[in-house]
């Protein structure tokens, strides 16, 4: 029961430091502090557990790898940004999507979608500098802008099978994965279907006619391609050769200023654009935020704590993915830590029933949308310099379409 008291308190903490209008990076650096000061975890226990990181676990799921990957990403997209300013094409970008997709909010919902079958940390930054764009020439508030790109960019989280949670899960519980991706694809689906009623269909000011995109479709693909090449090289080099997305923005920045014929002096105004040091602080908080609670141990005692408890199974499969997900604001973690304990509930191989997985599945998806730990929408608050309590009212009506998913699956199983 302290340890959940605890967490409460330090997030408690962080939203009271973003009150007093603390940047969000530092914030987060002084909730971890107050969190292992509350959870008595020292220095030594943080190293002793980096240690057992780096014998234990695979080095692309370190701490250290992950800050120094997350940290260049995170910098190296506001470069590519500054690069496409200083070539003209985000100028283009705007109309050619308008162009494209013909519908503004299509186009909205779009960018983020495409972008989320890459399933990198901190990858919500590689579609957010198109969402701010166009959501800017549209005149969309950058809350809602945020919200729009923070849900749609998720929504392929429970069944693509590129994020490690989903064949996990299947391993766990034996089951084919067409069961498993049949089964959790009502959350995805009707996930879109609160999206679009919440975040598209209101909060999008009338058509500006005299803005709408007039050129041949022939012109608005080439001007789309122009913009998002290097991200799909990206994607594509992560895909096909495992590099990591950082390294593979590099690669399309430098290719991109060369290919513009941008000059050698004017590369380090590009450049300048890595100098955001509370992005820094932020991807420095959220990882130690997730390292204290390992050292100490916490996350752990909060479950059990609630299998002790006399709490009816269906609250149990719904409400311990979704606390560990809204504590740590981390999928794998989540999965990894509760879904063995839900095994006893929902069952494994034939006798498995699949609806009580969805059901678990929505908990998670709805804790990791509503949590200020959660490092893509710690990252949409800089990134769109909006008010994280505005962007969270925004996403919590299509957040109950997701837990109405979860629920109708187990009601039917």
């Amino acid at each position: 029961m302290y340890a959940l008291i605890v967490m409460g308190l330090s997030l408690t903490f962080l939203v009271v430091l973003l009150r007093l209008r603390v940047k969000l990076g530092r914030a987060m650096v002084l909730s971890a502090f107050a969190l292992a000061a509350l959870l008595q975890v020292t220095p030594a226990r943080i190293w002793a557990t980096l240690l057992v990181e780096w014998q234990d676990k695979p080095v692309a799921q370190t701490t250290g790898y992950l800050f120094v990957t997350l940290t260049a990403l995170v910098l190296l997209v506001n470069v590519l940004g500054q690069a496409m300013t200083l070539t003209g094409v985000s100028e283009r970008l705007v109309p050619a999507l308008q162009g494209l997709f013909r519908s503004r909010r299509v186009a909205l919902a779009a960018i983020p979608l495409m972008m989320g079958m890459l399933p990198t940390p901190g990858g919500i930054m590689l579609s957010a500098p198109m969402v701010r764009d166009l959501g800017d020439k549209i005149g969309v508030k950058r809350h809602h802008l945020a919200a729009i790109n923070f849900f749609f960019r998720h929504q392929w989280e429970t069944i693509w099978p590129l994020f490690p949670a989903v064949p996990l899960i299947q391993g766990m519980f034996g089951v084919t994965a067409f069961v498993l991706i049949s089964h959790n694809l009502p959350i995805m689906l009707l996930g879109l279907t609160g999206g679009v009623l919440f975040l598209l269909l209101t909060g999008i000011p009338p058509r500006n006619p005299q803005a709408t995109a007039k050129n041949r479709f022939r012109d608005d693909l080439r001007n789309f391609v122009h913009a998002t090449w290097p991200i799909a090289l990206a994607a594509a080099l992560y895909a096909a050769a495992n590099i990591p997305c950082a390294i593979g923005i590099l690669i399309g920045i430098i290719a991109f200023l060369l290919l513009h014929k941008v000059a050698l002096r004017d590369w380090g105004t590009a450049f300048k654009a890595a100098s955001e040091p509370d992005f820094v602080l932020l991807i420095l908080g959220a990882l130690l935020f997730k390292l204290v609670l390992e050292a100490g141990g916490a996350v752990g005692d909060v479950v059990a704590f609630l299998t002790r408890e006399n709490i009816p199974y269906w609250f149990v499969i719904f409400a311990m993915p979704f606390l560990v997900a809204f504590l740590t604001g981390l999928t794998m973690p989540t999965v990894a830590i509760t879904f063995p304990f839900l095994i006893a509930f929902i069952g494994t191989g034939a006798q498995t029933r699949m609806g009580l997985e969805t059901l678990a599945f929505s908990g998670l998806i709805c804790g990791l949308m509503v949590t200020p730990v959660h490092l893509c929408l710690a990252l949409s608050v800089s990134y769109f310099d909006a008010p994280l309590g505005k962007i969270i009212v925004k996403l919590l009506p299509a957040c109950l379409f997701i837990l109405l998913a979860g629920a109708l699956m187990a009601l039917l199983s």
